[in-house]
């Protein structure tokens, strides 16, 4: 195992920059997940950690050596793509077998490597088959079984579950995370995901225009983002915005005028605004209400109703809000498209972010993810 680490590193491809002083500690046996949307620079990153993408400035250190001009093939790194680029003609014993051949381990070695690495993925049955013969589940068990076999120091997941179905992404979730349990090797994961990164990760670093937005413990970024583009990214459906501007505020709470004539109680430290400022609420589909909560509710007109079995999603059109709003209701829900309904909000469960994105910090975690 190593640790991994970023000090001012930065990406240009001529004038253009595409990474801005990205420093990040990534420890030991950590699962770490970069996630953002398309184009934010995740996999670059990851390319830089790899070595297949030189570093325009900064430093890159795997365990205690500086890698900048170290070649991929000598970091202690292995890499798994989203592509699972098997070769056809090969069983899976030679797939997997084949970097170790060509790096002059004996057969004893390899056959040691192999089996074991098949043993961990529950793949020892298939050793014999070519990759015809398998699912793209299968397929992408052994690509990561060819890379358990260099033993790496390092892992390095470039979207690996982008070419599977729903299903099985959940599947080959589960098997991500008993694998880590079993290797405790350090991890670093790209994904566009954010439910993966939610489920899978000890940290998530999350990116947007080559910068890196905030880096936390899944939990931390869900109850605490710092600032609009993580609490909107982080979280699924959405958070759901509201513009407004501080009506009073202090150290211990801030109510929020809302373009409807609502006024909204937030819990969070509100010290650092002023009233009148133009601020956003967020609310988090799930932690919303059908019906006032603590005094605090803003009317909304129906626009669709969802029903997913064991909740009923309403999206709803408030002044306020460009996107709308989208809450999670009982299964049961008896609303109807034009319905006027309260949606209600408890004060410790709001997020506010003032006029640059930056959120105020919150008084009290909200409920989990379920709990509303």
């Amino acid at each position: 195992m190593a640790e991994v680490v970023l000090r001012g590193v930065r990406k240009a491809y001529g004038d253009v920059e595409v990474m801005r002083n990205i420093d990040l500690d990534i420890a030991n046996g950590e699962f770490v997940v970069f996630v953002g949307p398309s184009g934010c620079g995740k996999s670059t990153l990851l390319r830089m950690i790899a070595g297949l993408e030189d570093i325009t400035e900064g430093d890159c250190f795997i365990g205690a050596q500086r890698v900048n001009d170290v070649p991929p093939s000598e970091r202690g790194i292995a890499m798994v793509f989203q592509s699972y680029a098997l070769y056809p003609h090969m069983n899976l014993y030679d797939n997997m077998a084949f970097g170790m051949k060509l790096a002059g381990a004996s057969k004893q070695e390899i056959d040691v490597a192999v089996k074991s690495a098949a043993k961990i993925l529950h793949i020892e049955h298939l050793l014999e088959r070519k990759p015809k013969a398998l699912s793209g589940g299968q397929r992408q068990r052994v690509a990561i079984g060819r890379a358990i076999t260099r033993k790496p120091q390092v892992f390095l997941f470039d979207e690996p579950l982008s070419n599977l179905d729903a299903a099985l992404r959940v599947k080959m979730r589960v098997e991500f995370a008993k694998l880590h349990e079993e290797l405790k090797t350090t991890m670093i994961y790209v994904t566009h995901d954010q439910v993966e990164a939610m489920t899978l990760a000890d940290k998530i670093v999350v990116l947007s225009a080559g910068n890196v937005e905030q880096v936390g413990t899944p939990l931390d970024l869900y109850h605490h983002p710092r600032n609009l583009f993580v609490g909107g990214f982080i979280g699924s459906p959405k958070m759901n915005f509201i513009s407004g501007e501080i009506s009073e505020q202090s150290a211990t709470g801030a109510t929020v005028l809302l373009p409807s004539g609502a006024r909204i109680k937030a819990a969070v430290d509100a010290s650092s605004g002023k009233p009148g400022e133009k601020v956003t609420l967020g609310i988090r589909p799930e932690h919303a209400t059908d019906g006032a909560a603590d005094g605090n509710f803003v009317e909304a007109t129906v626009m669709l109703v969802e029903p997913m079995g064991e909740a009923t999603y309403v999206y709803l059109v408030t002044s306020g809000s460009a996107d709308g709003l989208i809450v999670r209701m009982a299964a049961d829900v008896a609303h109807a498209t034009g319905d006027v309904v309260r949606i209600g909000v408890a004060a410790k469960s709001c997020h506010l972010f003032d006029a640059k994105g930056i959120a105020f910090r919150r008084l009290a975690a909200a409920p989990t993810a379920l709990a509303a």
